[in-house]
């Protein structure tokens, strides 16, 4: 497991930090705060900041040393679990803000400094807000798990592999993050795991403890087996691996609680569907398939499974539609009509239809996803009016099978 390295970072960051919700008081260099006048009022103000990485206060996280004048300026300690914290630069920039002139000094947290903070991430995790920074023997389960949590847990899958799921899971990630919403992404896909290099994640989740941090890149957390094994390394586990560590992957990272959780299944109609069913019981699913008779028979086949599973299937979306020529024709390349068909068959709408173009491709390639470098493009227009579709849709209504009326 790398440290992690640094990532760049917008020095303005308002109340909905990147998307997540926090309180009204944490912009990271708001425009009207006042400029502090002695330590004490520096301290104060320093420990109110919202760290963007887990949305909390700083001096709730123990991330705040001292504050000294004593060589004539302002010298604020930050106290952090690594030094090359990936929004140091932010936090840098909104201290400078408050105070100009300021030194920001990092020093690492002691072991005994880091375990305190895992103790307030773990009961954070578990009450949904504050932690209290005790029991750490427990290990409770994570608030968005929770029967009355408003998490929606949205379950990407296909029949098989090929039809651009993860591009989709990506992309569809980012655009419902722009729209102010908390968004984790976690790459499910334990054997053919590709979100890290498609998102351009500068930096590998952190670890502490038994809590990992993941990664925070496009206003999106993201997870994946990516980030703990080489590129090149491939994952041969039995069924029983694979179910603890999707378990490990959903209970034991700080997805704090989102509005959203998007998960990208792998292919097909495996364990990993079934392990999903078991720990995340509202999973909701979305079927990617191609315009092709082909792909849409197979994509059926996953539909059902869920099904089976007693997973709701929400929609269909259909990637790779056409593709529009420089003479503005659109080109049927894979056919036409698989992904109505599909939603006819199961009786769930078609939600979006997503065009084949080279910058999406090209985007995947590099790290750049096509919401983020090219927000003109019809592929990104898109994938906006996907992402405000299947909000608008609302959670899926689940009903208890022992009121069921027979």
């Amino acid at each position: 497991m790398n440290s992690a390295g640094s990532t760049s970072c917008s020095t303005r960051l308002t109340a909905r930090v990147y998307g997540w919700r926090a309180r009204a008081d944490t912009n990271l260099a708001g425009p009207r705060r006042r400029t502090p006048v002695t330590p004490a009022d520096l301290h104060r103000a320093v420990s109110a900041l919202v760290e963007p990485q887990l949305v909390r206060p700083l001096g709730e996280l123990g991330f705040v040393g001292g504050v000294d004048e004593s060589s004539g300026h302002p010298v604020v300690e930050l106290v952090l679990p690594v030094t090359n914290w990936p929004h140091l630069d932010a936090l840098r920039a909104a201290i400078s803000a408050l105070a100009p002139g300021a030194e920001v000094r990092v020093r690492t947290m002691d072991d005994e400094g880091r375990l305190t903070l895992r103790n307030y991430l773990r009961g954070s995790m578990a009450a949904g807000g504050s932690g209290d920074g005790h029991g750490h023997d427990a290990a409770p389960a994570p608030r968005f798990l929770a029967r009355d949590a408003t998490t929606r847990v949205l379950g990407i899958s296909s029949g098989k592999g090929g039809v651009g799921k993860s591009s989709v899971s990506l992309n569809l990630a980012i655009a419902l993050a722009a729209q102010g919403y908390g968004v984790g992404l976690l790459d499910a896909d334990v054997y053919g795991f590709s979100l890290p290099k498609m998102l351009g994640a500068a930096s590998d989740p952190i670890v502490l403890g038994d809590i990992v941090i993941p990664t925070l890149v496009h206003g999106v957390r993201c997870l994946s087996m990516g980030y703990f094994v080489d590129d090149d390394q491939p994952v041969i586990w039995r069924g029983p691996m694979l179910h603890k560590a999707i378990g490990q992957l959903v209970t034991e990272a700080w997805w704090d609680e989102p509005d959203f959780l998007v998960v990208d299944m792998p292919p097909g109609t495996g364990d990993v569907a079934l392990t999903l069913s078991e720990v995340v019981p509202r999973v909701e699913m979305y079927v990617v398939t191609t315009p092709q008779a082909a792909a849409q028979r197979v994509a059926q086949r996953s539909a059902l499974a869920a099904r089976k599973l007693k997973l709701a299937v929400r929609g269909v979306i259909e990637n790779m539609s056409w593709f529009t020529g420089d003479d503005g024709v659109r080109y049927r390349i894979f056919g036409e009509g698989g992904g109505a068909s599909l939603a006819a068959s199961l009786g769930v709408p078609l939600l979006g239809a997503i065009p084949l173009e080279p910058l999406l491709r090209e985007g995947g390639d590099v790290g750049e996803p096509v919401v983020v470098a090219a927000p003109e493009t019809e592929a990104a227009r898109a994938f906006v009016e996907l992402a405000t579709r299947i909000a608008a849709q609302g959670p899926a209504r689940v009903y208890r099978q022992e009121l069921r009326l027979v």
